[in-house]
């Protein structure tokens, strides 16, 4: 239906533009509008963001919105800004695959000292909350495996995240739930460091905790899927 009626107003504008000019001078008109019509399809195509470039961006926003602006990690901002974060975003279809792409991650912190964190997403395998919880399980025993528990921590973030023993409406999830499925490697010289600059890094999560139901679901979904808008 749609279809039909584009053509009858594509007849109707080609009829308007025979009424008005000669053939000559309608003719050139109509290719300069369909050469102006092509150039903007190809500016569109060349900013359109790919999609790792989507999800990095998306990613950044919720940083920006929720962890730093809400300070749910006080330790986030500084990093972010000094440009020190790593994006990466993997495209595995298993488990296998995604913990080769996290002992690559290993591998980079080992080798670039001026990356002091790792995000890494997932875009496929792990879209359900009990897939990515067998992943971190799995994270977890690598690290192990690696000789890497005294080196690096691996924080999670979820689109469903959901605590043990909580609702899943519970707005506390927001504080560990982003935009897409997030592994986050953390040297562990530099969390003890800052832990050892702040007052009492024991009352962050009941802090954030606490400032998230005060917020309410709403707000903070509505925080999250302002980020899952950028295109």
């Amino acid at each position: 239906m749609k279809k039909a009626h584009l053509k009858i107003h594509y007849c109707n504008f080609v009829f308007d533009l025979l009424s008005e000019y000669d053939v000559f001078q309608a003719t050139l008109l109509y290719l300069n509008i369909l050469l102006i019509i092509n150039l903007t399809k190809s500016l569109c195509r060349a900013y359109k963001l790919s999609l790792p470039e989507k999800i990095i961006q998306q990613t950044q926003c919720w940083l920006k919105t929720t962890i730093i602006g809400l300070n749910f990690c006080p330790f986030a901002n500084k990093e972010f800004k000094q440009n020190s974060i790593r994006y990466s975003v993997f495209d595995g279809l298993d488990l296998e695959s995604n913990l080769h792409a996290l002992a690559d991650e290993f591998q980079h912190l080992d080798n670039n000292n001026d990356t002091e964190t790792s995000l890494l997403m997932f875009t496929n395998s792990v879209d359900e909350f009990e897939d990515f919880l067998e992943l971190i399980e799995y994270s977890n025993e690598l690290l192990d495996d690696l000789g890497y528990c005294s080196t690096y921590q691996i924080a999670h973030f979820h689109p469903q995240y959901c605590f043990d023993g909580v609702e899943a409406d519970d707005a506390s999830n927001y504080t560990n739930r982003s935009p897409y499925p997030t592994l986050h490697l953390i040297r562990e010289a530099s969390l003890q460091l800052a832990i050892e600059n702040y007052p009492d890094t024991s009352e962050i999560p009941e802090n954030n905790i606490k400032l998230a139901r005060e917020l309410g679901s709403e707000k903070l979904d509505s925080l999250l899927k302002s980020c899952n808008k950028i295109l």
